[in-house]
């Protein structure tokens, strides 16, 4: 599997309808759904519902170059359960309705209803195009692995072809039978190009650094762990840290802070200007627990990171020349790795200049949507010359 080049003129739009399929509309996948838009000649519509019961996801509904076609979501299970399932209502409707020439689904198995859409697509000589993490080893011990495992390849060689978020999902599908010919990435991206040019930040001669977090107070981000490991270094390199976000364990984390380590300051959601200046005035970036879509919006505003090992996503992102990637739930690595980064603050300048270049030149929203329209247009013209084929015509009677 290789990355294939963008920049022909032949693969900046797609000269047909192109539908694509969401569980929801997550505010921060907005500008990447109007972008792939303004890339479809004759248009591009969206099927997608709401979240389940008590999911913390802020969604919408509104568009302005692309049409949105509500789905009637039914939830079965809690979304981050392994026995969770999607049925959502309306789906070939919609097809019926947008006739698309192209459809890009997410490579789910337990969509249950995107079976049907590939079967549709397929009986009209359509390409239809998955879209996912990946496909992560599953728990060996289970006792319905073997089935799982069948359900899911399966569903997955049903497709056209794949565009992964991350050379490690790619590696995946392709350890799962897929063609490695027909496995694309789009580096999954939340920030679009920084439209100003990098500025180096000017440390003051005896100000503590700064270290930032940005995103949901729930108990696996672990600022518990990044509260300890702040008390746990030297007096001369402990930071102030900045805490930005709200939550359920909000209060906990607050309470151990006022315990062990007061220059931890809690500041509630930020956004706009308000955010932005976090950004700016912050020396490090820090994700000490699973998930978290900030990372790359910190890296435009020139930030060293440090994020614990998730979804794989990371590791296109984070490398040794600006930043660390630790274990996820480990405070002596945290503790080692936040010692390293605050004892050396012109690395800390070097490697935020390389987190403004990776965004700049490399993962953005930019690069993320002319990924997709190349793969798109790709897989059509494969379909185009295998259906005008007489071998393949002949096979299909």
């Amino acid at each position: 599997m290789v990355e294939r080049r963008l920049n022909t003129e032949i693969n900046k739009t797609f000269p047909g309808r192109l539908g694509v399929q969401q569980r929801l509309l997550p505010d921060y996948r907005v500008f990447f759904i109007e972008r792939l838009a303004d890339a479809c000649s004759v248009g591009l519509s969206l099927f997608a519902g709401k979240p389940g019961n008590g999911e913390a996801v802020v969604t919408t509904q509104t568009l302005k170059h692309a049409s949105f076609a509500f789905a009637q979501n039914w939830h079965i299970g809690r979304a981050d359960s392994q026995y969770y399932f999607l049925w959502q209502k309306g789906l070939i409707a919609w097809l019926d309705d947008w006739q698309p020439d192209a459809l890009i689904l997410e490579a789910n198995p337990r969509y249950l209803t995107s079976r049907r859409a590939i079967q549709w697509m397929h009986a009209r000589q359509r390409p239809v195009i998955g879209w996912g993490l990946g496909a992560p080893p599953l728990d060996s011990n289970g006792i319905f692995t073997a089935m799982q495992r069948r359900f899911r390849r399966d569903f997955l060689l049903s497709f056209d072809a794949l565009i992964a978020y991350s050379q490690r999902g790619s590696e995946e599908y392709r350890a799962e039978g897929f063609a490695a010919e027909k496995i694309y990435i789009a580096r999954n991206a939340v920030t679009s190009q920084p439209k100003e040019e990098y500025k180096e930040r000017v440390h003051q001669p005896g100000k503590p650094l700064t270290v930032l977090f940005v995103g949901r107070l729930q108990a696996r981000k672990r600022i518990d762990n990044l509260i300890r490991a702040c008390s746990n270094l030297p007096i001369e390199i402990q930071p102030d840290v900045w805490i930005v976000g709200d939550g359920p364990a909000r209060v906990e984390f607050e309470h151990l802070a006022r315990e062990i380590y007061p220059r931890a300051r809690f500041f509630g959601a930020l956004h706009g200007p308000q955010l932005a200046a976090k950004f700016n005035n912050a020396d490090l970036f820090i994700l000490p627990g699973t998930g978290g879509l900030a990372v790359q919006e910190a890296m435009s505003y020139g930030l060293p990171v440090i994020v614990a090992r998730g979804d794989g996503t990371q590791g296109d992102l984070v490398r040794p020349e600006n930043g660390w990637i630790i274990p996820s739930d480990d405070l002596t690595a945290l503790t080692s790795v936040l010692q390293s980064a605050l004892s050396d603050t012109q690395r800390l300048r070097r490697m935020g200049a390389e987190s403004f270049r990776i965004v700049s030149e490399e993962i953005n929203l930019e690069n993320m949507a002319a990924a997709f329209i190349h793969a798109v247009n790709e897989i059509s013209r494969q379909i185009r010359s295998e259906t005008t084929n007489p071998v393949f015509r002949q096979q299909k009677v």
